[in-house]
Formats: C-alpha cells, sequence, structure tokens
C-alpha cells in the first residue's frame, strides 16, 4: 500500500519545471562557523552528562560535528566552513596571522557536508596541536587582532550568493567575554573599534553573527563587556541573551535527525466562489508522512545506479507482449476490459480547481470527518488581483457567523468534499502565533461511513455497567499517570531515527551504531513510583476483586476468529522464515530477488509492520538487520 498514492504530499517544488524548484537556492544557508582556539579555550573544563570533565573546546567540536552530521539530512545543499581563530599556523586564502580554515582554506567558496569532511572533523582534537596549535592572537604590544582576521575571513568566505536568496550565517564559539583585556588605552580602542566596524560591515551584507559563549563552572560569560555590542544586544535582549545562548548550545548537541521542509507551498489552486467570481490561493501542507529515503539499486560491477524496466508477458503462450496491456475491472461476473486511454478518461473527473457549494454551522462538523491531515490555504494576488480582499470578507464572516464553507475539490485521481474552516488571526505579546486563513479538511462520502456494530444487542443480558468505585479508581489511576505539557512535538519517530543512524555508521566507517532514544517507550521508573503502582492496585482490585488471576484468565478467554487466523498467520511466518538465511541475502543483495510475500514472511515473524512497496519492505529489513 502506497503511502502517498495520490501525490497529496507532492510539492510543486519537487518538479523540475516549476518555479518553486528554479527557486530552491532561495532555501540554502551559508554558515561559518568560528571557533576560538585560544589556551583558554583548552584549560577551561565544565562536567558533562555523564559526570566527565570536558574542555570547552571539546564542547565547541562536538557541536560542530552534531550539526553537521545532522545537516547531511537535514539541508544537504546547505554550504559550510569552518575557521579556527587565536592559533599557532595561519591557512587561509587573505594569508592572515593567527587563522585557521579547516576545510576551504584553498577555495573561496563553502563545501557541502560530507561524510569525508566529518570523518576529518572528529579527529580533529587529536592532531590539532601538533599541526595548528593553540597560542593568543592578541597581545600587549602588538597590532595583531585574531578576532579582526577572523571576522575578515568569514565574510570573503560568505560573499557567494546574495543576502537575498541565501541565509549567511556566523556562529562564534568562545569563552572570552573580553577579547582585548590584555590590551590598554588607545591600542584596545583602536582594536575595539575595528573589529565592531568589521562585524558591522558584514552584518550591513546580510551576513548575521551569532554568540555562542562557554561560561567557566564559577563564573558566567559576561555579553555585556564586549560581544553586546558586536551582534548588537540591547535592554531585555541583553538580559535574555545567555539563557537563550546556553539552549542554543545544548540544541546543536541534542539535534533531531530529520529532513527540513523549509518551502511549505503544496500548489496552487482556484476557488471558484460562483459564476465569474473566483479567487487564487495558495496551499500548504502543515503536516506531512516522513519516511526513509528510497533505495537505489547499483550494479555490482560498475557500481552505478541500475535502469529499471517492466515487460508483460502472456501467461498462455509466454510471448512478449508488444501491443500496450488493458486492464479489467470485474463487475458481477464479468471482466469489464478497458484500455489505457479509458482509464485516463474516467479519472478525468475535475480541473482540479475548488467549487463552492455553501456553507453550514460549525456545529455539524465533527472531529472524525477529518480523513487525512487538513491542508491551509492562504490567498495570494500573483494571478488574480483582488483574491486578497474577497478572501479576507469571506474569512470574517464565517468567524463572525461561526460557519464552515462546504467545498467540491476535484483532483484528477480523487475527487473531494472538502470542509473550509475559517481562522482568525491569534497574536501574543511576541507577536503572531496563529496566522489568518483556512483549513481545508478532507470530508468522507456516505461510501466511506462505517457504522459501529452493537456488541450487546442480541444478548439477553445488559450492557456492562461500572460502578461509582471503579469510575473512581479509574479517575485517579489517570490523574496520577498524566502526560504533563503533552506535544507530538516531543516524540521523534524511533524508526527514522535508527534508519538515519545507521546511514551515518555506515557512511564514516563507525564501528558502533549510534544510540538512538526512543521517546515512546513508557517511563518504567516513573510507572513503578509507589503512588502508581498502589493507584493501579487499587483500580484492578475495583474491577476483578480479590480473587483474580490476571495469568489463568488470559490461558481460559476465548480467542476471535479474528485473533485466530493473525496467530496462524504469525506462526506461519515464522516457519517460512527460518527457510531463509537472512543475513546472507542482505549482505549478497538478494533481499531484492525475493517476492513481496516471502519478504512479508520476515516481517511478520519480527512483528515490524508490512505496509509499503517491496522497496519499502526491503529498507525495513535491512534497517532491522542492522545492514
Amino acid at each position: 500500500m502506497e503511502l502517498d498514492p495520490d501525490d497529496i504530499f507532492k510539492d510543486d517544488e519537487d518538479d523540475p519545471d516549476s518555479e518553486f524548484y528554479q527557486q530552491r537556492e532561495s532555501s540554502k544557508e551559508f554558515v561559518v562557523y568560528l571557533v576560538d582556539a585560544s589556551p583558554k579555550m583548552f584549560s577551561s573544563t565544565c562536567p558533562s552528562e555523564d559526570g566527565k570533565e570536558e574542555t570547552h573546546f571539546h564542547i565547541a567540536i562536538s557541536c560542530i560535528a552534531q550539526s553537521l552530521k545532522t545537516q547531511i539530512i537535514n539541508r544537504s545543499y546547505d554550504e559550510v566552513a569552518i575557521c579556527f581563530f587565536n592559533t599557532r599556523e595561519k591557512k587561509n586564502l587573505q594569508d592572515l596571522n593567527a587563522a585557521f580554515v579547516f576545510n576551504v582554506a584553498e577555495r573561496e567558496y563553502l563545501d557541502r557536508p560530507t561524510a569525508r569532511l566529518i570523518k576529518d572533523f572528529d579527529c580533529i582534537e587529536e592532531s590539532f596541536m601538533k599541526d595548528i596549535g593553540s597560542q593568543y592572537g592578541i597581545v600587549s604590544g602588538s597590532r595583531e587582532n585574531s578576532l579582526y582576521n577572523a571576522l575578515w575571513i568569514a565574510q570573503a568566505l560568505l560573499r557567494k550568493g546574495s543576502a537575498k536568496t541565501a541565509d549567511k550565517r556566523i556562529l562564534l564559539f568562545t569563552n572570552e567575554d573580553d577579547p582585548f583585556g590584555s590590551i590598554k588605552g588607545v591600542a584596545k580602542a583602536d582594536m575595539t573599534r575595528t573589529t565592531l566596524q568589521r562585524a558591522k560591515d558584514a552584518q550591513d551584507l546580510g551576513i548575521s553573527i551569532e554568540l555562542l559563549p562557554l561560561s567557566q563552572p564559577d563564573e558566567e560569560f559576561n555579553v555585556s563587556l564586549f560581544y553586546s555590542d558586536l551582534i548588537g544586544l540591547e535592554g531585555d535582549e541583553l538580559a535574555q541573551f545567555m539563557p537563550s545562548a546556553g539552549q542554543k548550545l545544548q540544541d546543536m548537541k541534542d539535534q533531531l535527525r530529520k529532513r527540513m521542509f523549509t518551502k511549505r507551498i503544496v500548489r496552487r489552486i482556484t476557488l471558484s466562489i460562483a459564476n465569474g467570481l473566483s479567487i487564487e490561493l495558495n496551499t500548504y501542507a502543515l503536516i506531512r508522512p516522513t519516511m526513509p529515503g528510497a533505495i537505489t539499486w547499483l550494479d555490482s560491477v560498475t557500481n552505478r545506479p541500475l535502469k529499471t524496466e517492466r515487460s508483460f508477458i502472456c501467461a498462455d503462450t509466454g510471448a512478449l507482449m508488444q501491443e500496450p496491456a488493458k486492464r479489467y475491472q470485474p463487475y458481477k461476473n464479468d471482466n469489464i476490459i478497458l484500455s489505457v486511454e479509458e482509464l485516463s478518461e474516467i479519472k478525468r473527473v475535475s480541473t482540479g480547481h475548488l467549487h463552492l457549494l455553501g456553507f453550514k454551522p460549525l456545529s455539524c462538523l465533527k472531529d472524525y470527518h477529518n480523513m487525512r491531515p487538513s491542508t491551509f490555504i492562504f490567498p495570494s494576488d500573483k494571478e488574480v488581483i483582488g483574491s486578497t480582499c474577497i478572501f479576507i470578507a469571506l474569512l470574517r464572516s464565517m468567524v463572525r457567523l461561526k460557519r464552515f464553507a462546504v467545498a467540491f475539490y476535484g483532483s484528477s485521481s480523487r475527487p473531494q468534499l472538502v470542509a473550509l474552516v475559517a481562522q482568525d488571526e491569534i497574536i501574543s505579546a511576541g507577536g503572531q502565533v496563529e496566522p489568518p486563513g483556512m483549513h481545508m479538511i478532507y470530508l468522507p462520502y456516505s461510501d466511506d461511513v462505517r457504522h459501529v456494530e452493537e456488541i450487546h444487542s442480541n444478548t439477553n443480558a445488559g450492557a456492562p455497567r461500572a460502578t461509582d468505585d471503579q469510575i473512581f479508581r479509574a479517575a485517579s489511576l489517570i490523574k496520577r499517570i498524566d502526560l504533563k505539557d503533552f506535544s507530538v512535538f516531543q516524540f521523534a519517530n524511533p524508526g527514522l531515527q535508527r534508519h538515519y543512524a545507521i546511514l551515518q555508521a555506515l557512511a564514516l566507517d563507525e564501528d558502533d551504531i549510534p544510540e538512538i532514544n526512543d521517546e515512546t517507550l513508557p517511563d518504567e521508573e516513573g510507572m513503578a513510583r509507589p503512588g502508581v503502582v498502589k493507584a493501579v492496585e487499587e483500580f484492578k482490585l475495583s474491577v476483578y476483586g480479590d480473587n483474580y488471576d490476571e495469568e489463568s484468565d488470559m490461558g481460559n478467554g476465548k480467542a476471535s476468529d479474528a485473533s485466530k487466523k493473525r496467530k496462524t498467520a504469525a506462526e506461519n511466518a515464522v516457519k517460512e522464515s527460518a527457510n531463509y538465511n537472512w543475513p546472507d541475502l542482505a549482505d549478497n543483495g538478494q533481499l531484492k530477488d525475493l517476492t513481496v510475500t516471502e519478504l512479508k514472511y520476515y516481517l511478520t515473524a519480527n512483528k515490524l509492520p508490512v505496509t509499503g512497496k517491496k522497496e519499502v519492505l526491503i529498507s525495513r529489513i535491512l534497517t532491522h538487520l542492522g545492514k
């Protein structure tokens, strides 16, 4: 079963001929990491999560390494450079002292994050002192200014691309809150002035400078001594900077492996309100399923991608079919044969526009009417002038009257009834929380509705009823294991995280697969708290009584026909799966030679999902095998 057979979540930017695909450069991010390599970065330590002492230099390197690993998955088309300042050796196109560009020193442009770059960068701490060295680049009696040099080099590296078409950033790691503290008098004032001017020049070119300060255990980084002027902090921003910077540093260390979708416009559609009155809308996907990337089969000799071709062979004669294959649809006792052209004509239901049918009270719309993730729509005046004005008038009237619009959305393959639910703008002190617009909710047809069967309709005995005590005990249990501040954003897909972790380990030749934190597992420690255990036992006692034997009761229960079939299928899958050497098939690339039914033997035997195309099933097996 395909996850998205109707291309509901396919973006226009995936089409090479669309303007969104051609504008992909506009979502690029160019980043230069500036790392202070002064002796103070190596001598200052702070405790890590496992209790060991880590140097500030190690923390900075770890953050950048994790950021690069995540960036390959998140936004592989971004470009980066890593520059150390306060170094003994110099390596940069400008030939400036006390600055060492790690990955693009011989070129004037940045580099994409690659497995080779990450492998080399992971080993940098071992050879840093020998190959690059650490020394103070700003000393009394010298005109050298390593921070100024580093900003100059970063600005030069970020020359590529316009600030309108790319996001340019400098991330600065340091634990020295007063870089010119050892300088006195006119020399200090001059260095401060020239460095601040260099930073301002970079910012005028659209380059943002972000400070990631590393504090001493017994002394907090004082941003107001110098860096508040460099990055432009004032008033409340100054007071809130250190907590937010500490969180940003932690976020870099704990970044989630996931593909980022920077442009959310799915497609443009037309809403026909009445004869001669239409407006243009942009549609946005707020939620979309995320799956591992498709597997590309390679030739075992040339290592080049293989091209897949499909041929049809006559079941009776064994001859290769030359004419286009026809399909049939069973109808009662006949098979209705359909050609490709006839199938295309059948699917051509509508032009793909929205046609307004009318309005209904919001009370008529039920939660279970939402068949799949809704689409957010917003007006656009690009093609139809006045769309925004008409849309606002409709939205405000629908909000005031508490109505939703019913419309027909005729996609080429799946015509739908949809509900357009107006959402007013929500603003807080910090700015806009929710934008104004409408949610397009996909409604079911009468054919899609399944009525619930009454379990106790044919029995003489009445339906079970819970006593007041049982309801009270259940309420106590619910309060005990209540999830505080729950949000779906707290939970990452453990299957995807393991998939990306295995890819990372293979690409970097790592011996061990990075440990994955599965947030979907129950909190065993929390469930074992005395209060929770007591609430569970009291609930069981109120329902089953004192003489309840859970194990014997489970053994005597009568299984339904469906559960028996599932059990039989699972047992059969275990037997069939044992006939295959799965690790050997995976190592030799022979999984693709098996049928879907055979692949499902392994998945069923190991209690894994069996949905998806053949490539998805193979990917799931390889992930489970750790290949």
